[in-house]
């Protein structure tokens, strides 16, 4: 038998999940997996297990749900097998054939007690130091009373934990179950529930909770998570602004058009956010070309994120202003990613930025557009408060973030966003069209900024054939 890990906690083989458990899940304990029908319990108690083999423990799968093809059949749609893990299937039907001919149907004590002496025979045989139990549904249908379940519990919690083993108990909840009586999960040492919710339009969104764990002081909240085909279950954490390392002196951030810096005083400070706000056709997306043509031409580490085009797109509008980025890109210097909104939760975002910042090193971010990103998601008010945790962390990480704000139509002025996301910028960049004289004309003008000086003056913004310019206004001829 393979030497006990002495560590202090054991990995639950989601990696998201460890680190919201700092860690992992503490030893020798009894812990709760809750979540309605399809919502990853099953893939997660694989993942759990999987975990245990690979740091070389014996692992039991007790099933009273499940066949152990069924479990096979999951494993292999991820690309798993079962090796190493012991699948024991027991029945609760009621019935035990002495004979071909001949059915003893047992009453619900014996059940109890003839389910209870086979997990333990089980236990004692093969010493798992991992243990995953699916599911209590059958043992609650079973006691059909909350007080006899609730005892049923402590004499299994006792059992386990003079064999030292970490158990994983599923608890399928559904609609018909009794929960009149005493609860349960004051019984176990941590508790965690899966969420599964169906929104009007798009895709199922699954959240975790780690709604009780002693002895750790765990990222309490909802964190989102996803089912994927080769991979299990994946958690991406809420971001914690407070983790991210605080930078000690911000740096100018400068555009490569001297006449812009100077609207900003200079250039803009790293560890800022800067609203760019304009009209169709205004420059939005030239601005985070410009920014991050000059950043990348120093030798800095941009992300760029699209939620409205393609990446060939992106490439070819920036090579027609003499941008050329698709180098940089290959070379890993450029983190470049575009979405269907549609397909991505807030948490998974806001993991794929955080790690271009703290793997790829980004000093320059852009999410192009923000309009597009919320538009897409059911509760938009929650996503702004996602993302102001997202900014903070990349504020304090020392990172210029830019985030393109569309205004609807060709000239219109309301910003295409029904909640208001003014308070997430400390800088304002303001893009305006003008009509003079046959001819329309791309104003820009800073309109907001924290740190430091600004231009106050309206320019002109010239987007010609490979340049990006800006003049001083020509106002229109007083009439006379």
């Amino acid at each position: 038998m393979a030497k006990r890990n002495k560590s202090s906690t054991v990995s639950t083989g989601i990696a998201g999940l460890d680190e919201i458990l700092r860690g992992g899940l503490p030893t020798s304990n009894l812990y709760m997996l809750q979540g309605a029908p399809g919502s990853g319990k099953t893939t997660a108690a694989l993942q759990f297990l999987r975990a245990g083999v690979e740091a070389g423990e014996s692992c039991i799968y007790v099933t009273l749900s499940q066949t152990a093809a069924e479990l096979e059949a999951i494993a292999v749609s991820h690309g798993w097998t079962l090796d190493g893990i012991r699948v024991e299937e027991l029945s609760t039907s009621g019935t035990v054939n002495e004979a071909d001919d001949q059915s003893i149907f047992l009453t619900a004590d014996l059940r109890l007690d003839e389910t209870r002496k086979a997990i333990e025979a089980a236990v004692e045989k093969h010493k798992p130091r991992r243990l995953v139990y699916d599911s209590l549904l059958e043992i609650r249908l079973i006691t059909g009373d909350s007080p006899r379940f609730r005892r049923e519990l402590i004499g299994f919690k006792s059992f386990l934990a003079k064999q030292d083993v970490v158990a994983l108990l599923l608890d399928t909840q559904t609609a018909g179950n009794d929960r009149s009586g005493e609860e349960v999960e004051g019984l176990a040492h941590g508790v965690i529930r899966f969420d599964k919710s169906l929104e009007e339009y798009g895709g199922v969104r699954r959240r975790l909770e780690v709604s009780k764990m002693r002895s750790v002081p765990v990222a309490d909240g909802y964190h989102d998570m996803a089912i994927r085909e080769g991979e299990g279950v994946v958690v991406f954490p809420r971001i914690m602004p407070s983790t991210a390392p605080e930078i000690a002196k911000p740096q100018l951030i400068k555009s490569g058009v001297a006449e812009l810096d100077e609207m900003f005083g200079g250039g803009q400070e790293a560890g800022t956010t800067t609203l760019v706000i304009g009209q169709s056709g205004t420059g939005k997306s030239t601005m985070s070309s410009l920014y991050a043509t000059a950043a990348l031409e120093r030798g800095e580490n941009v992300a760029l994120f699209l939620f409205e085009e393609r990446l060939e797109t992106f490439f070819r509008r920036s090579e027609g202003l003499g941008m050329e980025l698709r180098q940089f890109h290959k070379d890993g210097k450029l983190v470049l990613r575009d979405f269907n909104p549609n397909e991505i939760s807030p948490g998974e975002f806001g993991q794929i930025v955080q790690e271009a910042v703290t793997q790829n090193k980004s000093r320059v971010v852009v999410i192009d557009s923000l309009t597009g990103y919320l538009s897409s998601l059911p509760h938009r008010d929650k996503a702004v408060r996602d993302i102001q945790s997202l900014l903070k962390y990349l504020a304090r990480s020392g990172v210029l973030t830019m985030l393109i704000v569309a205004q609807h139509g060709l000239l219109g002025q309301n910003v295409g966003i029904d909640v208001d996301v003014s308070f997430l910028g400390d800088t304002v960049l303001l893009l305006r069209i003008m009509e003079h004289e046959g001819r329309l004309r791309r104003n820009i003008t800073v309109v907001k900024k924290r740190h430091g000086p600004h231009d106050l003056n309206v320019r002109e913004l010239l987007i010609e054939s490979g340049s990006v310019s800006v003049v001083a206004y020509n106002p229109l001829p007083d009439p006379k």
